[in-house]
């Protein structure tokens, strides 16, 4: 497809900018956005597509982290990005070495099935932080009815 355009060039340039202005405004990129355009639109295999997409990521990533941890509305959890990067650490080793096992059309099947259930649970399903919200009013209902309406009262001051 790109091989269309005069200089292929201005289509990765396109496809970069997608990628920013998606990631930066909805976290996303990596694996929704660069894996099937340079995978579809750009020709190359999935394996090497999903380790492109990797390494354009890093610098990308970073940037938009930046840019939000600075945002003072924003509350960027470092303890817990930290604690999840160690975890992504160790599964990106494990993922690296499943899919340069698996054969290509079975990967790329795998990664179509993954984005597919993201999307529909995306779509209809609450996130945690919804339910974590919802538990936690429920909580502070339960509590508040707990209290007699006359207050509390302290059965040692009588």
């Amino acid at each position: 497809m790109l091989e269309q355009l005069g200089n292929p060039w201005w289509g990765f340039i396109v496809v970069g900018i997608f990628a920013g202005i998606l990631s930066g405004s909805l976290g996303l990129g990596g694996g929704v956005l660069l894996v099937p355009a340079l995978a579809l639109a750009c020709g190359y295999p999935q394996k090497s597509a999903q380790g492109m997409s990797l390494a354009i990521m890093a610098p990308m990533v970073l940037l938009g982290a930046f840019r939000y941890w600075r945002i003072e509305a924003v509350d960027v959890d470092l303890t817990a990005a930290a604690w999840v990067i160690a975890g992504a650490l160790v599964g990106v080793m494990i993922g690296t070495g499943i899919a340069c096992r698996l054969p290509t059309e079975v990967l790329r099947k795998i990664f179509a099935v993954v984005l597919v259930i993201i999307a529909v649970r995306m779509f209809i399903g609450p996130s945690m932080s919804q339910k974590a919200m919802a538990e936690k009013n429920l909580k502070y209902q339960n509590n508040v009815s707990a209290v007699e309406p006359g207050g509390m009262s302290n059965e040692s001051g009588k």
